[in-house]
């Protein structure tokens, strides 16, 4: 019988095992860090100088600092030190600073909604920011990527804006692409869904004042997209 396991690799108890306290919290230590698997990051290559109690990342190739060597495995910080554990293919997480679902596919973390054995997937995303109005356009810091599908952007205006009448939200070309004359007020929102259409180049929205200039006000934008990431090699 194996004195771990089959899943976790959680080290059982022996008889008469001297010490039982250090197996058992070895044990909770694993479990703690595995379940409701929440990573900072799974791209980052070494750990911040001080690493938040409980904070997990799974270590990408060429890492370095505390994260040196240990590429593939799961860095969990507790009590002042790293544990690094094996990821097991299925392995869902959370992944912080992407803020998206993966599924653990052996190698990489892939789309949980559809993944091919070598990483081609269906991914969604959602990009978010609250965009301060000035001028007669203004256009996100975020991009769309090269080759997403768009099936809409979403708005609400967070502070009221003023200088202008109403606003429209697209893009270069196609300024009311996700919806046109849209509220000025506080709480006024778009669900500005489209057709899916594909972009071929890095995007930013654009937003554009009608009968007047921004002179103030924020609106938060969300872009919903479907990414097709290609096989690897």
């Amino acid at each position: 019988m194996s004195d771990r396991s089959a899943n976790l690799a959680l080290p059982y108890l022996a008889a008469a095992q001297a010490q039982k306290h250090v197996t058992h919290n070895e044990a909770i230590r694993r479990l703690d860090a595995f379940a409701q698997l929440v990573l900072e990051s799974v791209t980052t290559p070494a750990p911040p100088a001080v690493p938040p109690e409980g904070a997990r990342w799974f270590v990408p190739a060429g890492a370095s600092g505390a994260f040196a060597g240990r590429s593939g495995q799961i860095a969990a910080h507790e009590a002042g030190a790293f544990d690094f554990l094996v990821p097991g293919q299925g392995f869902l997480a959370f992944i912080r600073d992407e803020r998206r679902l993966a599924v653990f596919d052996g190698t990489a973390w892939v789309s949980p909604l559809a993944a091919s054995a070598h990483g081609a997937a269906i991914s969604a995303r959602v990009l978010e920011e609250d965009v301060v109005l000035a001028g007669a356009t203004v256009t996100t810091g975020f991009l769309m990527p090269d080759r997403a599908i768009v099936l809409g952007v979403s708005s609400r205006t967070v502070t009221a804006i003023t200088g202008a009448t109403s606003y429209d939200c697209g893009i270069a070309g196609e300024p009311s692409k996700f919806g046109g004359s849209l509220g000025i007020a506080a709480g006024a929102t778009n669900a500005g869904v489209i057709g899916p259409s594909a972009l071929y180049a890095a995007t930013p929205v654009r937003l554009t004042a009608n009968g007047g200039t921004f002179t103030g006000g924020v609106v938060r934008l969300a872009a919903h997209l479907l990414l097709c990431p290609v096989p690897r090699a």
